[in-house]
């Protein structure tokens, strides 16, 4: 009777073991919460870190060009060392290799960046604008916020254009025939009857003289507030794309 009884007390009724097992799954559950949070937490750290560390180098990189502008743009390219643009972006001169293959890529990426910009933003002018002399009138204020924004990469393109691979000054040549097309399509709206050679003249022009203005007030140590600089140039800008139709200005 004891070992019946001890039979009996040993063994474990159908619900008791579906609880048992329930509880055990419960806990398999927790478990596997637990380890796909800590999973998703890891996870998101990594993100954060490589988002930080690709912020970081991004920041670098542009130190890198801001610097190239200024040194290429006083000393000139072929006057200008690696190390030169590390010390003045707070860089040793081999860490400026992590960036870039050399001082040209340096140049190439200054130059192609910036015309890319220019195009991108003519093109972004036009569309805003709701008739041909506001978009004009817009290039203009976007070319002269370019010149006065960045005197040094004007001078840096024409000086030291030459020092660019064959294939980067194609591509810079390139660019830089799209954004002209960008002002001789409206100035041939504000001029139907006007040859294209001649809009494109003066869109040349128009550039020439906005770009050089900044700098060489700069070099003749006469230095104009942007505030001042800017309604002569729009003002002077103007007067020379619209001279056959003084309205517009």
């Amino acid at each position: 009777m004891r070992s019946t009884d001890a039979t009996q007390t040993s063994e474990r009724t159908p619900a008791q073991q579906s609880s048992t097992t329930q509880h055990g799954d419960t806990a398999q559950q927790g478990n596997a919460a637990q380890q796909g949070s800590a999973t998703q937490q890891g996870n998101a750290a990594q993100h954060r870190s490589s988002t930080q560390r690709s912020k970081a180098k991004e920041n670098r990189r542009q130190a890198l060009l801001t610097a190239a502008a200024s040194l290429f743009a006083v000393n000139g390219f072929n006057r200008v060392s690696l190390e030169d643009l590390g010390a003045a972006a707070g860089v040793s001169g081999p860490a400026v290799y992590r960036h870039f293959p050399g001082k040209q890529a340096v140049l190439a990426d200054l130059l192609v960046t910036v015309s890319e910009e220019l195009l991108d933003g003519g093109r972004k002018v036009v569309e805003d604008s709701p008739d041909p002399l506001t978009a004009l009138r817009q290039l203009v204020e976007f070319q002269v916020d370019f010149a006065l924004g960045k005197p040094d990469v004007i001078r840096v393109q024409d000086r030291d254009f030459s020092n660019l691979s064959e294939q980067d000054q194609a591509a810079v040549r390139a660019l830089q025939r799209s954004y002209v097309e960008v002002w001789v399509d409206v100035l041939a709206r504000l001029h139907p009857g006007t040859d294209t050679s001649e809009l494109r003249m003066r869109a040349h022009a128009t550039f020439g003289l906005i770009n050089s203005t900044p700098h060489s007030v700069r070099s003749h140590g006469r230095r104009i507030a942007a505030a001042a600089a800017r309604p002569l140039l729009e003002g002077m800008a103007l007067a020379a794309l619209t001279v056959d139709n003084p309205a517009a200005v």
